[in-house]
């Protein structure tokens, strides 16, 4: 018997115009909702998840064993293109590392494939932003690693602010106000910025976007924010939503 949640869920797989693999950490509640959020219209999400509970640097490693398990998965669904979620997870071996990942997951998936770090560079470059200042839910060992890597790749980092949160969890129950408030204690309004980077995949942050670029007149841009514009640009997906900031009136080339 054909009920209304049948039809429902037919009508919608008429309308599905592209599948989107998002490979994040087991404990990320936040990744997934937002892309949900944002991704245009007929996108479906599709999701693969890596142990980790803890966001310290012995357990970012032993996750990224898992990448590539979880992308040649989504790759039976058939995805056009798979989003490793994680920014200290794709930036924690330094230079290199997050190329030599997509690589791996594009491989595996069989699929264009982004992670995070990569994404954000991306993102920073295609707003030709090479001074910045960063905001985290991190500890302080993985903001000098997250520094290192962004002033690797060419970008000046004014400052980095974060909480010295470990519970990934705890990340999690952050919200876009909480994002907001870090971002407006933390960066000098009258400091010469190319753009402001909150980072970390579980921070609930890019519904505070708008509101941040509104108040201190430079790009904002957020961890899942990248990687969502990144994915949709190797995808071909066309972005013509309520885009959340300056990043998505850029073409990603």
């Amino acid at each position: 018997m054909n009920t209304d949640t049948d039809a429902d869920v037919d009508a919608n797989t008429d309308d599905v115009r592209g599948r989107l693999g998002l490979i994040v950490p087991s404990s990320n509640t936040t990744a997934e909702p937002e892309f949900r959020r944002w991704l245009p219209e007929g996108i479906t999400v599709h999701g693969a998840r890596m142990a980790l509970e803890s966001v310290t640097i012995d357990a970012l490693d032993a996750m990224s064993d898992d990448a590539a398990r979880a992308a040649e998965l989504l790759g039976h669904a058939d995805v056009d293109a798979v989003a490793y979620a994680c920014t200290t997870g794709s930036l924690l071996h330094g230079p290199g590392f997050d190329a030599e990942l997509e690589e791996r997951l594009r491989e595996a998936a069989d699929a264009p494939a982004v992670a995070t770090a990569r994404s954000v560079v991306r993102a920073l470059e295609a707003l030709d932003a090479e001074r910045i200042a960063v905001v985290t839910p991190y500890t302080a060992d993985l903001d000098a690693k997250e520094r290192d890597f962004l002033e690797a790749a060419g970008v000046e980092v004014a400052s980095i602010d974060g909480w010295g949160l470990e519970s990934n969890t705890a990340i999690g129950a952050l919200d876009a106000d909480d994002a907001s408030q870090q971002v407006l204690d933390s960066v000098d309004e009258d400091e010469d910025l190319g753009a402001v980077f909150v980072s970390c995949t579980n921070y609930r942050s890019l519904a505070a976007v708008e509101g941040l670029e509104e108040k201190l007149g430079v790009p904002v841009i957020t961890s899942n924010g990248a990687t969502l514009w990144d994915v949709c640009g190797v995808a071909g997906f066309e972005t013509d939503l309520d885009e959340p900031g300056a990043l998505f009136d850029r073409d990603r080339s």
